[in-house]
């Protein structure tokens, strides 16, 4: 799973700045949940091929008594007990202050790994203000500026230093059949949709006893499943714990543990609670789901508690609010009562099988042609795009890979017209499929009177 940065400290240090700076052009995702404050945010950030994430909290106030603050102060103690290490940002200009001593003996009390990170110090490398940073007793002052980038790698690349390294992939020909391997099932959606209920009930008709399996990272479990002799990884995300490793700041509901288990799964199971229909949060979500390329299947819970005038709303909200999940399977189910898991199920391995779909060279290319021939790209100004072959590119999700020339041209239209081609012909129903374009380079461009 992607290691986890929070950045801590009091209020107009930089956290924003440098969190904008860490997650480059990708839009961050808003923790829009209820108990979270909206200046809470997570993005993803990567440093050459590793990738992190990174929560950027609000002002810290340790002592904050009551109202606002106090709510922040607790959102800020979740963000560091989730973290693999903290990045206590301080302002370099204004120097020590009162509360930066509060925020780190409050550090040092919650015992994770720590970077002192001296904000707005352009040009203050080996200037003695940076002494008296050393008093707060975490080693190494490390400045940065979080406007101009200066130092912001070298402090990331000691942070990760910190961690222990990823796991390494097999090499090839090492790997098992992917066939043999369980499916590994992340449940996702808002609190209290009834997640920790269909885990149960999961686990009551199957009467297996859940367990941690070694590797997983702090609070995160996977849980063994056998259903008709297809074996599953769940990897819950509906509050279970080892028992002693709880954090009494920690909500039930941990965005930062939904993004890893989502990351790390085959297949999502998306929940989502009928009483209250497609909210943003569940788009949120599933913008996510998306965007980590991972197979989806969309379940509306608490079904049997809604009338036939909210299900006809929900029908209309699933349409117009998750347009860019059409090609995933939707059940109506209650997880409470056991009604409608079954297909869920189906889905489930159908959508895996979608997404590890091997397509051989000669099928894509026969269907690329065959396509163009149907109908041809338009063209665009005095080039018309020409695919001449395509091959597959990767799996979960699938990826194909289409070569010709001017395919930068590809229209976006164009484009969904392969994609529902390709879709049908390969029967992927359940996964995203990514389609790239490569257009072969001309050896005579650069030449002069080319």
């Amino acid at each position: 799973m992607k290691p986890v940065i929070a950045l801590v400290g009091r209020p107009n240090v930089g956290k924003s700045t440098l969190f904008n700076r860490l997650t480059q052009t990708r839009d961050a995702i808003v923790a829009d949940f209820a108990g979270l404050t909206r200046d809470r945010h997570y993005g993803t950030g990567h440093i050459g091929p590793r990738e992190f994430i990174v929560i950027d909290t609000g002002g810290f106030e340790p002592d904050a008594g009551s109202g606002i603050y106090r709510e922040m102060a607790k959102q800020t103690r979740q963000a560091v007990a989730e973290a693999d290490v903290v990045v206590f940002v301080l302002d370099g200009r204004e120097g020590l202050s009162a509360q930066d001593h509060d925020i780190a003996n409050e550090l040092r009390r919650l015992g994770k790994p720590c970077l002192l990170a001296v904000n707005k110090a352009e040009g203050m490398k080996d200037s003695s203000r940076l002494a008296e940073f050393y008093e707060l007793g975490f080693g190494d002052v490390h400045p940065i500026s979080s406007a101009h980038g200066q130092g912001v790698r070298a402090l990331v690349e000691l942070a990760l230093e910190t961690l222990p390294p990823p796991p390494d992939e097999p090499e090839e020909g090492e790997a098992d059949d992917p066939a043999s391997r369980p499916i590994r099932l992340a449940v996702a959606g808002r609190p209290n949709v009834g997640k920790s209920t269909l885990i149960n009930t999961w686990l009551g008709e199957e009467r297996l006893v859940a367990f941690d399996l070694p590797g997983t990272t702090r609070d995160a479990i996977s849980v063994p499943l056998e259903r008709n002799g297809q074996r599953f990884e769940l990897i819950d995300t509906a509050g279970l714990r080892r028992k002693g490793r709880v954090f009494e700041a920690i909500e039930k509901f941990s965005v930062v543990k939904t993004l890893q288990a989502i990351e790390s799964a085959n297949v999502v199971l998306l929940l989502i609670d009928a009483t209250e229909g497609v909210t943003d949060q569940d788009a949120h979500i599933a913008g996510f789901v998306l965007e980590a390329g991972r197979a989806v299947v969309v379940a509306i819970n608490k079904w049997d508690a809604v009338d036939s005038y909210q299900r006809e709303q929900i029908q209309r909200q699933l349409e117009n609010r998750l347009p860019f999940l059409k090609f995933a399977a939707v059940h109506f189910i209650s997880a409470r009562k056991r009604l409608g898991l079954g297909p869920v199920w189906q889905s489930i391995v159908q959508a895996h099988r979608s997404a590890m779909r091997k397509m051989s060279t000669p099928v894509l290319t026969r269907l690329l042609l065959e396509s163009v021939q149907f109908q041809a790209p338009k063209k665009s100004g005095m080039f018309r795009p020409k695919l001449r072959y395509a091959h597959q590119g990767g799996m979960n999700p699938p990826v194909i890979v289409v070569h010709g020339n001017s395919l930068e041209h590809v229209s976006e239209s164009y484009r969904r017209f392969l994609e529902a081609r390709f879709r049908k012909e390969f029967d992927l129903v359940g996964t995203p499929l990514r389609i790239e374009f490569k257009t072969s380079h001309n050896p005579y461009a650069d030449k002069p009177g080319a």
